[in-house]
């Protein structure tokens, strides 16, 4: 994150060698093998939403480090009534502000349905006073509802749902007491394969108060970077059952292993029934932690080729995500880095290695400026290729007085693909939400309006969030589909679900924990182009069956459960 603050980084010559101006304007996509390609639209629907919430990083003027991480955010559907909810976290105040007065909660927000959310934090018992900066969401102890896992500066907490949409705090109970640190990204998944979800819990740096350090640039006082205060290890808990966690963090192999963790992300890389686990560091080489199955990891960043870029030079990473981007078969990486560096896509070799393929791919032309943090890569038109989207802002707030090169409040880019290996940066004429301009942090993907597209919400530091409605106009299918493990845990996270429609063939994986520091993506969301049918829908469980069904209708959102071979409509009334 922290490149720039070598002793040259406002060096007039190094700074015009290194600097590579974005692109002023890059048409939308017309078509593709003579077919039209959907241009896409996101609208600004904040006001409308009825969100109030405003951001706070507990700021004093002191600068501590903590502020400039805070904070991801989770979309997902707490109370079961069909509708993508928000979390959106907050910090507290920091030593030196206003003390009380800023002292505001992170907040849940509940889907009303109509486009419109409700406060729900105070009635969910979701108020309190930590300082929120990771999250992830998931059923850990397996009865059929969504707990919750705050990733702290400070000590991290576990929420578990009562089933009635009301959280109570069980770090204590769940053996997870003493988890503290400058927290970051965190992810469930099931490690050893046995049912349940263990827990992964990235650290950033060891800072504390008596050893807080600024610097100046051009007489300006600065936030210092993550080489300043010593690198840590990250936390691994296994789950023994109904939610009761054990530190196996020496017996899977990360205690010795630091870093500056802050993007997060488990998933079946190598394609051997097993989640590996990725972790964003943050000007330290990047992790690659593959696991023998048992929940035991070694590290292969470097032998597999993330630890650096394909120029062998460390990044500022922040956040991670996976997909299937060239529609392989096999999960690629994508992780966002400072300003001055590129979003680095690390397409997947057979599981054999990884490559940098940002510039070929065009994904890195016109992303040079800004610092890079949530990321995600959605199907946004519904064609059947993966976009990308990446919240952009700088975390140095007064920036714009000393360095004309970049921005602290900046638009978001948004990157779609052409069907042929390329992507294009689509601005301000993809509707009114690509024309905000802020200073993001976590950013999320769900469909929250029930139309079968995917809409985004961005948590933006220091500010209201940005509630970002599809409204892309095409004549695309799509198919969404929920799970509910048996033998596997109840969530099915660590599932791979494959589908063939037509003459494409698609893969998606089901994440808890991705980005930068956020939760999303529970309804997993295929876009089908012009295919009218689902020829074969396979579910490859983390317990290792497989279920297979065929001729699935399309512009639907369909449960299917472990090894039942009927599959449940839940699509919204309002829909076909």
């Amino acid at each position: 994150m922290m490149a720039s603050f070598s002793p040259t980084w406002l060096h007039p010559i190094i700074a015009l060698s290194l600097w590579i101006a974005p692109c002023p304007c890059l048409s939308l996509i017309g078509q593709v093998n003579g077919q039209s390609v959907a241009e896409i639209v996101l609208e600004d629907r904040t006001d409308h939403s009825g969100i109030t919430f405003v951001h706070s990083d507990g700021s004093s003027g002191k600068r501590y480090i903590v502020e400039t991480v805070a904070s991801g955010l989770a979309t997902f559907d707490y109370d079961q009534d069909g509708w993508i909810d928000i979390l959106l976290l907050n910090g507290s105040p920091l030593p030196g502000s206003d003390g009380p007065a800023q002292a505001k909660s992170s907040a849940l927000y509940r889907n009303l349905g109509d486009g419109t959310f409700a406060e729900v934090t105070h009635q969910a018992g979701l108020i309190d006073q930590a300082y929120h900066l990771g999250v992830c969401t998931g059923d850990v102890d397996n009865d059929g509802d969504t707990d919750i896992y705050y990733s702290n500066f400070g000590e991290n907490t576990l929420m578990l749902n009562n089933g009635r949409g009301e959280y109570v705090d069980a770090t204590q109970s769940a053996g997870l007491a003493g988890c503290t640190g400058l927290g970051a990204g965190a992810c469930f998944l099931d490690g050893d394969l046995d049912g349940d979800l263990d827990l992964f819990v990235a650290n950033y740096v060891g800072f504390e108060f008596e050893k807080h350090q600024i610097t100046h640039m051009n007489g300006y006082p600065v936030y210092v970077g993550p080489l300043n205060y010593p690198s840590t290890s990250n936390r691994y808990y296994e789950n023994q059952g109904k939610g009761k966690f054990v530190d196996r963090s020496a017996a899977a192999g990360l205690t010795a292993l630091k870093g500056a963790g802050m993007g997060v992300i488990a998933a079946d890389l190598d394609r051997d029934g097993d989640p590996d686990l990725v972790v964003a560091n943050d000007l330290r080489p990047d992790h690659l932690l593959i696991n023998d199955g048992q929940g035991h990891f070694s590290e292969q960043g470097l032998t597999m080729g993330i630890a650096y870029d394909g120029f062998g030079q460390v990044q500022g990473s922040m956040g991670v995500e996976c997909g299937d981007w060239n529609r392989d078969g096999w999960l690629d990486l994508l992780i966002t880095p400072y300003h001055r560096q590129v979003p680095i896509l690390f397409e997947n070799q057979g599981g054999r290695y990884f490559e940098d393929v940002s510039r070929r791919t065009g994904l890195a032309e016109g992303t040079y400026a800004d610092v890079k943090w949530g990321v995600g890569m959605p199907d946004l038109n519904n064609d059947g290729y993966l976009d990308v989207f990446i919240a952009c802002g700088h975390l140095i707030d007064n920036v714009d007085l000393f360095d004309d090169s970049t921005r602290y409040k900046a638009p978001n880019l948004l990157l779609q693909q052409d069907r042929k290996g390329k992507f294009s940066r689509v601005g301000s004429a993809a509707g009114t939400g690509m024309a905000i301009e802020q200073s993001s942090r976590g950013a999320a993907f769900d469909d929250l309006d029930n139309d079968g597209d995917l809409d985004v919400v961005i948590l933006n530091a220091r500010s209201r969030p940005s509630i970002l409605i599809n409204e892309t106009k095409t004549d695309h299918h799509w198919f969404q589909l929920s799970l509910v493990g048996n033998s596997s845990n109840r969530d099915g996270v660590g599932a791979r679900v494959s589908l063939s429609a037509g003459a494409s063939s698609q893969v998606l994986e089901k994440h808890s924990g991705r980005g930068y520091q956020s939760d999303y993506g529970k309804r997993l969301h295929f876009g089908l182009g012009y295919a009218e049918i689902v020829d074969v829908l396979e579910i490859r469980w983390p317990s290792g069956k497989v279920d297979t069904h065929r001729q699935v209708p399309v512009d639907r959102h369909l449960v299917a459960e472990e090894g039942n071979a009927r599959l449940v409509d839940r699509t919204h009334p309002s829909l076909p």
